[in-house]
């Protein structure tokens, strides 16, 4: 008992050191940008961060804005939003002398001088990437990950590390590190996860361009709840070297990197710029295909395939109204859409999704946790993990009558890796994924219109409701890429219908969604944007066209 009392007392020691290195960084932050306004007092803050990427990189590369000015400006908004919502963990003081070094460069490139949020499980040389672990402080990257490299060859400058939750499998932005970040749309919300902080510091106007991950939903979750634009790629498209992951070695489910940004056009130009030899260069896994100009600036008329439910995680009355009235406006312009059905979304998420990310039955998971002092908000998935399987199926038959999907969850024998080998037979992701893509040629699609989980949940519903991650978790699986767009906000009659939402199961996970959903009005509603793998032009070409209708 007295050796446990002194590791738990080193480890809340560690704990401590990591909050006060996150409130000097706030510090230094406050006197970098106070000695810039003593020293540029007639610069105005709110017209730079008023403009839009395209604007503001162009004003960069043609010497009308300075690269310090548009630095300590959004380094004050910055301030202001970590202070409000709790989104930065660590302020990158190097970024100062990239910016001074910034003036001095011949080639610019396409994001010269722009500020760039980072997701904490991100490397960047000299700086922890934790996942809201307390191992992982105090250990340093060696080198950057090769998304920041590119960054900075493009004349990116990486200014903040952002919040995330512990061990990154969740939708909501905690840990015990660095507490809860909180959506700044409205406080007492979540804003989504797991790259939450990014979604908080990008839709609050705390940055121009955020860099985050996604293995089911971590970029789209915090995007639509935070009201800006996000894409996931497809999982190989940009290199993941040097990005610590949620759930080492697991491939059924393929991860992500992206960007998110206040809207479609800073995606293109993000992805334009990271698509480029020095990508292909640093990380000779990502195919070497170059931004698709053509594709993304074309105005073919699209046929567009859609659906309003996925039949597994009933939608919003917010959410259906945001898919119908998109599905009109796009008509209205001319693109055809065809309805587009969905089968088996639950066997998809129980038996491809979770069975093939705890492949293991959970044992590499819940070893991440050895030694932690909590569980963040992972406490059901580590508990079924760690659980024996007599127990489990026990559960599985005295829950059935009241919540059907944790039945689902223990029945199946997800978590005993000893029950079933993962041969082809028994997991077919691959097949899966060709069934779905015969489906979309036969209907001759472009791209998919689909809903997306909103509006934002309060602050800990995430951690009860993780199947409601159907609607994202889905596009992992197949890995297609997959962007949000907002389009509308919560209505007073949303929230009227909602007393009416039963949910398809009618059980306690239904039942606490509808919880979730309530007291909305006026918080941001988005659909999802799909395309067919390695189509992340035409992608955003579809977003941009939502956007703008």
């Amino acid at each position: 008992l007295l050796l446990r009392w002194r590791r738990r007392r080193a480890l809340w020691r560690k704990v401590a050191e990591a909050q006060e290195r996150q409130e000097r960084s706030l510090v230094r932050m406050e006197a970098a940008v106070q000695r810039f306004r003593e020293q540029h007092p007639s610069v105005s803050a709110a017209s730079i961060l008023s403009l839009p990427l395209p604007e503001l990189s162009k004003k960069l590369r043609d010497g009308s804005l300075p690269p310090d000015h548009v630095f300590y400006a959004y380094v004050g908004k910055a301030l202001q939003l970590a202070t409000e919502t709790n989104c930065i963990t660590e302020y990158l003081q190097e970024s100062e002398n990239q910016v001074r070094k910034a003036k001095l460069m011949e080639k610019k490139g396409l994001l010269y001088g722009v500020p760039v949020s980072i997701k904490d499980s991100i490397d960047c040389q000299g700086h922890d990437s934790t996942l809201g672990f307390i191992k992982n402080l105090n250990k340093p990257a060696a080198e950057d990950s090769v998304v920041v490299q590119v960054l900075k060859r493009q004349g990116a400058i990486p200014f903040v590390k952002t919040n995330v939750p512990q061990s990154l499998i969740s939708y909501d932005c905690k840990n015990l590190i660095f507490g809860q970040t909180r959506n700044p749309l409205l406080f007492t919300r979540t804003p989504g996860g797991s790259s939450g902080g990014e979604g908080a510091l990008v839709g609050g106007g705390g940055s121009i361009l955020g860099i985050g991950t996604d293995v089911g939903g971590s970029l789209r979750f915090p995007a639509a709840f935070c009201g800006i634009c996000a894409i996931k790629p497809t999982g190989k498209r940009l290199s993941k070297r040097g990005i610590m992951s949620g759930v080492v070695g697991q491939k059924a489910v393929a991860a992500a990197v992206g960007p998110l940004a206040k809207d479609v056009e800073s995606l293109a130009l993000c992805l334009q710029a990271l698509l480029s030899e020095d990508m292909f260069s640093l990380d000779s896994t990502v195919p070497p295909l170059p931004f698709n100009e053509e594709v993304y600036s074309s105005t073919k008329p699209l046929r567009i395939g859609y659906y309003e439910t996925d039949f597994f995680t009933m939608p919003s009355p917010a959410m259906r109204r945001a898919v119908r009235q998109t599905k009109e406006l796009l008509e209205e312009a001319g693109h055809t859409l065809v309805p587009f059905e969905l089968t088996n979304v639950d066997h998809v998420i129980f038996n491809y999704c979770v069975r093939g990310m705890f492949a293991d039955g959970g044992s590499s998971f819940v070893k991440k946790f050895k030694g932690e002092i909590e569980k963040g908000g992972t406490g059901m998935f580590f508990w079924l993990a760690k659980a024996p399987q007599w127990l489990k199926t026990l559960l599985s038959w005295t829950s059935k009558p009241f919540v059907r999907s944790i039945s689902f969850y223990l029945s199946q024998q997800l978590w005993d890796s000893t029950s079933t080998p993962l041969t082809t037979s028994t997991f077919p992701p691959q097949d899966f994924c060709h069934q779905f893509i015969a489906q979309w040629k036969k209907l001759n699609l472009d791209v998919m219109l689909c809903p997306m989980l909103g509006p934002a949940f309060g602050i800990g519903y995430p951690a009860k409701l993780s199947v409601a991650v159907s609607y994202t978790m889905l596009y992992n699986a197949l890995d297609f890429p997959a962007g949000v767009v907002p389009v509308t906000l919560v209505t007073d009659e949303d929230e009227e219908q909602l007393k009416g939402y039963k949910g398809y199961y009618r059980d306690w996970w239904d039942r606490t969604l509808a919880k979730a959903f309530r007291g909305s009005v006026g918080m941001p509603v988005a659909v999802q944007c799909v395309a067919l793998p390695w189509q992340e032009e035409l992608c955003l070409r579809f977003m941009k066209e939502v956007e703008t209708l």
